[in-house]
């Protein structure tokens, strides 16, 4: 690439936008002095940047037919194997197509990017295969990662298998559809308003945002620094617990990461809960227009099981979660629109690893296709652009503050109970939207599920959805919340009611789903 000099009326253009008058003389002058500055773009050019090395030999990836894509969860199959032996050896996993996988296409489910194909693997995908797992495919994902729906995604829509008329949750949308199906054991989703969990409680299976930063997002495709998570998603806790084994811990290229705790979540997987004080989180149920009465019962009833494990359990009010939705909206509109979208995917003003083939590929699609967009992320685009040019960022800030105060809110429950429980999701599994719907049903069911799960991404707090029971043939799950490094209380929560056996994880294959599957 070759760094050109800036024009005369480029640079009026650009004095102009930041409300500077410049005579011609001015803009004369500055010419002169930015040469200087163009010299070290110019030298920028002429030296090799350091990219993470590819260990892992790949080849083969190709897009699946729709006959062995049932579900339209697979964006691209491959097969790579890891080390021989490990503690992943004999799994089969699905990556997220937000995160980087050397050599096979990644499309963060939209058109602006479709024909991008990463050079290395994000840190989650080399721990993965040094760990013995074989990755056999990029999972959809819903576009740019902005929908709780699985019907965003520019491949189509994501089915659910209990039900191939609705969705599966996002948007880790493939993700949790591919475990729930039986076609991997375990996957990588990424959690900015609960795009692990809502997939994960949708489609039946188990769905872990462990505290912000403590596994590496380098190579994943950003939203907003602060709400940024990637995680396991598994068919049974243990699995789970053995791919957060595998990821987890501080990477050194990771701004999000700082004082990153590990344990050893395997060792006390069957601790049990006797004793353990789990609080029943009042404002999680009974959101109006929202919580459907089977969900808020079934929630319900797996903390009266807890209970006859040897648990204690209470009732518990954080009267601030229900403005969490509110305090996320301030942070991921105006967070995105700058990370996102004017910062096309990397931004500044971080240190760490930047994936600058990532960061070009975006930007040429997003300028040159933005009617491709999404229509979730227009609309962030707009609200977030108008907040900045009209109130310069003080909302942002203000929700960023008032994010400390959902924190200590949420810690002082945490010091009464070891664990909070709730509804993943306040209702069951949506209908996929026909294709010619409305803008406003597009994004209805896009965001109308996150109001639970989004606070947790706001705090950085570690929860989990566990599949608890199910309703009109539809999986429910109840959310275990920890305090911050508390991932293994949670999974050993998550163990203990596992051995129930009160809901069943087993594989649903494409065939024997409900619904006729022409929706969407």
């Amino acid at each position: 690439m070759v760094v050109k000099q800036p024009t005369p009326e480029q640079l009026r253009e650009i004095s102009a936008s930041y409300n500077l008058n410049l005579s011609d003389a001015d803009v004369a002058s500055f010419l002169g002095l930015v040469e200087g500055a163009m010299a070290s773009y110019r030298r920028l050019d002429e030296l090799v940047e350091p990219a993470p090395e590819v260990r892992h030999p790949r080849s083969g990836a190709y897009r699946p037919e729709p006959e062995e894509n049932a579900l339209g969860a697979w964006y691209w199959r491959c097969r790579i194997r890891g080390s021989d032996g490990g503690p992943l050896a004999g799994k089969r996993l699905a990556i997220k197509d937000n995160v980087c996988v050397a050599g096979v296409p990644m499309m963060n489910g939209t058109a602006v990017l479709e024909g991008y194909v990463p050079e290395a693997d994000a840190t989650v995908v080399a721990r993965i295969l040094d760990a013995g797992g074989e990755i056999l495919g990029k999972a959809v994902c819903e576009s740019l990662c902005f929908s709780g729906g699985s019907h965003t995604s520019d491949t189509g829509p994501v089915r659910n298998p209990h039900d191939r008329s609705r969705s599966a949750g996002g948007s880790s949308s493939g993700s949790s559809a591919l475990v729930a199906s039986g076609e991997c054991d375990a996957a990588i989703g990424g959690d900015q308003g609960g795009s692990i969990r809502i997939p994960a409680s949708w489609c039946g299976v188990y769905g872990l945002k462990g505290t912000h930063g403590l596994v590496p997002y380098t190579g994943a495709f950003p939203i907003e620094l602060t709400l940024d998570h990637v995680g396991p998603i598994g068919a049974t806790v243990e699995d789970v617990a053995l791919l957060l084994s595998a990821i987890a811990g501080e990477d050194g290229l990771d701004p999000r990461q700082a004082g990153v705790r590990v344990d050893d979540y395997l060792s006390d997987l069957d601790g049990g809960v006797e004793g353990v004080r789990i609080g029943v989180l009042s404002e999680g149920f009974g959101w109006p227009g929202l919580s459907e009465e089977d969900v808020d019962a079934s929630v319900r009833e797996a903390a009266e099981v807890l209970r006859g494990l040897g648990a204690e359990v209470g009732e518990v009010s954080v009267p601030l979660h229900r403005d969490g939705i509110h305090i996320w909206n301030g942070i991921a509109i105006e967070g995105a629109t700058a990370l996102m979208v004017s910062g096309n995917s990397m931004g500044t003003n971080w240190k760490g690893h930047y994936t600058t083939s990532l960061l070009d590929a975006y930007a040429r699609g997003r300028i040159t296709r933005a009617d491709d967009l999404a229509e979730t992320v227009k609309l962030t685009m707009l609200v977030g652009r108008y907040m900045q040019q009209r109130y310069h960022g003080r909302y942002y800030a203000k929700a960023q503050n008032l994010s400390r105060k959902l924190s200590a809110a949420y810690h002082a429950a945490l010091s009464e109970y070891d664990l909070l429980v709730l509804p993943t999701v306040p209702m069951k599994a949506t209908p996929i939207p026909p294709a010619d719907a409305p803008r406003e049903e597009i994004v209805a069911r896009a965001l109308e599920m996150i109001h639970n799960t989004c606070a947790f991404d706001v705090t950085g707090l570690p929860s989990m959805s566990v599949p608890c029971g199910t309703s009109e043939g539809l999986p429910v799950g109840a959310m275990l919340v920890g305090p911050d490094w508390g991932e293994a209380k949670i999974l050993r929560a998550a163990r203990a009611f596992e051995g129930t056996k009160t809901y069943s994880a087993a594989p649903v294959p494409p065939g024997h789903a409900r619904g006729s599957g022409v929706a969407g």
